[in-house]
């Protein structure tokens, strides 16, 4: 009997940290357009305050910043993200999205990533990518995309985009199930950590020397 009461104590308490662990909680109203002024607000949110509903107008939910290409020479792997958030398209606020445009330079990378909140689904808008991603089993799922094509990332697993155009741009969208997605990027996590990870610690999980650990933390502005 004292076995039976366990189990249900478990599974009561399980259920409770299930429902919890939502990504984003469901909006309790048509929408909550995020109040992105200056002004100190007393009430602390997971994430941000609303406007009066009835000072919402159409501009709130659109936004032309996905529009504009990003400029791919800002880093070393020639690739650039636009989000569109709620700082840029206040209307999301609450929805649990994000949009973002990615723009790839020939023979651009979005290396190596993972984010934690959100599963994501990009669609390719111009050029040629190959993603893919990688399972807890080590699978990895890759597949070629072409305009108009789309392929899905599942929540918080390492996953890529290249463009395997050496001489042409490509374009991406995507969407997250998240309004706060949040991106790791894993060489810059590992190699660019503040305080640095050991290099003792690093050259055993590489399998490679000291050396090689310093020449890549330096080509990566770690």
């Amino acid at each position: 009997m004292k076995t039976k009461h366990s189990f249900v104590h478990v599974f009561f308490t399980l259920s409770i940290l299930w429902g919890l662990a939502k990504p984003d909680p469901h909006p309790l109203q048509d929408y909550c357009v995020a109040d992105n002024s200056k002004a100190q607000h007393s009430l602390h949110m997971n994430g941000a305050p609303c406007i009066n509903p009835t000072r919402a107008t159409a501009s709130h939910f659109t936004t032309s910043a996905l529009s504009k290409p990003g400029n791919t020479d800002a880093n070393i792997f020639g690739f650039n993200v636009t989000l569109a958030n709620i700082a840029n398209l206040p209307g999301l606020n609450t929805m649990g999205l994000t949009m973002a445009r990615v723009d790839l330079a020939p023979d651009g990378l979005v290396p190596p990533h993972a984010h934690p909140r959100a599963s994501e689904v990009t669609i390719c808008l111009q050029g040629t990518l190959l993603v893919g991603f990688v399972d807890t089993s080590f699978r990895m799922f890759s597949q070629h995309l072409r305009p108009g094509e789309a392929f899905v990332f599942p929540k918080g697993l390492i996953h890529f985009l290249y463009n395997i155009e050496r001489k042409s741009p490509a374009v991406a969208v995507s969407g997250l199930s998240s309004q706060n997605p949040g991106a790791q990027l894993t060489p810059a996590a590992l190699f660019r950590s503040k305080p640095n990870i050991p290099d003792e610690i690093l050259t055993k999980a590489f399998q490679v020397t000291e050396q090689e650990i310093v020449r890549i933390r330096r080509n990566l502005g770690g």
